[in-house]
């Protein structure tokens, strides 16, 4: 007979879940991606600009203090002293000479000869004194046209319409003096398509230079560029008329807020000739208007009344 009083047992297995890891690892993933992201952006933003946009862009993080390419000494320079080369030397021994009395061949050890110097000497210290002058001057022309452009992007930059078009306007000093450009850049034109009148952002920027040019005692020359590869309606008017003509109405503009005809030397259309960009002339940086600002004295003197 069944023994029905048996106990019955019944064993339970409880499963436990493995324990919750958290997210930290897809927020390092995240900063990973990003990362990469910038890295490969950056590489290319440095392919895309050329070694003179490189180089205005440092110019506009560390400007220059002093010219590479003056001489002279004082005031400004600091007690810098500038060799005739154009580098910078402080206490250089370069241009030192041996202070010697200078005497003939054929003169007698001892005796001084009291005949040497006269209008001789006095050419050479003209020549001495016309020289120091000559570099002093170079010294404060040098200076001027960094404090200009150092003005003009302290002028754009407090303007706030101008904020999303910084990138399309460019100041480099030069050799000869300053490089300003108008560039257009991809979806950012300065001048409507087909147009001679810029945007009203262009005639913003343009104003904000002129007080500052019309201070520099110097000349300049207004080209316009345009891309290649664009179309015109009109078959009598091509790149070369447009380009001409927006060169015309940058150097209007100037005029009109304070910059004297006297300091235009030139205006010029030059087309597709010159393009930003030489190894891409469709670009849209290549439609464009430079101002280049030359070391050259108005032909009427500053201040000079008829």
């Amino acid at each position: 007979m069944a023994n029905f009083q048996q106990p019955i047992i019944i064993k339970k297995v409880k499963k436990h879940k493995h324990a919750h890891h958290g997210g930290a690892w897809k927020i390092a993933y995240a900063d990973f991606v990003t990362a990469m992201m910038a890295f490969f952006l950056l590489m290319w933003l440095i392919n895309m600009t050329t070694a003179e946009q490189k180089q205005g862009l440092a110019d506009y993080f560390s400007p220059p203090s002093i010219s590479t390419a003056t001489s002279g000494a004082g005031g400004v320079m600091g007690g810098i002293a500038m060799v005739n080369d154009g580098a910078a030397m402080s206490g250089s021994a370069a241009d030192i000479t041996a202070r010697e009395p200078a005497s003939p061949d054929n003169a007698t050890t001892g005796e001084a000869d009291l005949d040497s110097g006269g209008q001789a000497q006095e050419n050479g210290s003209e020549r001495q004194a016309s020289s120091d002058s000559e570099f002093d001057l170079k010294s404060r022309d040098a200076q001027d046209f960094h404090s200009a452009a150092a003005s003009i992007r302290q002028a754009w930059q407090s303007m706030p319409e101008l904020t999303p078009f910084i990138d399309n306007l460019m100041v480099e000093e030069t050799e000869d003096g300053l490089d300003i450009q108008i560039v257009d850049q991809q979806g950012r034109r300065m001048f409507p398509e087909g147009s001679k009148y810029p945007v009203e952002v262009t005639r913003a920027a343009v104003a904000a230079m002129a007080p500052v040019l019309q201070k520099l005692n110097a000349q300049m020359t207004v080209s316009g560029h345009t891309a290649a590869g664009t179309r015109y309606e009109n078959p009598r008017y091509g790149a070369w008329e447009l380009s001409a003509d927006r060169a015309n109405v940058v150097r209007s503009i100037l005029g009109e807020f304070g910059l004297s005809d006297d300091r235009i030397k030139a205006v010029t259309g030059r087309a597709t000739d010159e393009p930003f960009f030489p190894n891409d002339p469709y670009m849209a940086a290549n439609e464009r208007v430079r101002i280049t600002v030359l070391k050259t004295p108005p032909p009427v003197p500053v201040g000079l009344a008829p």
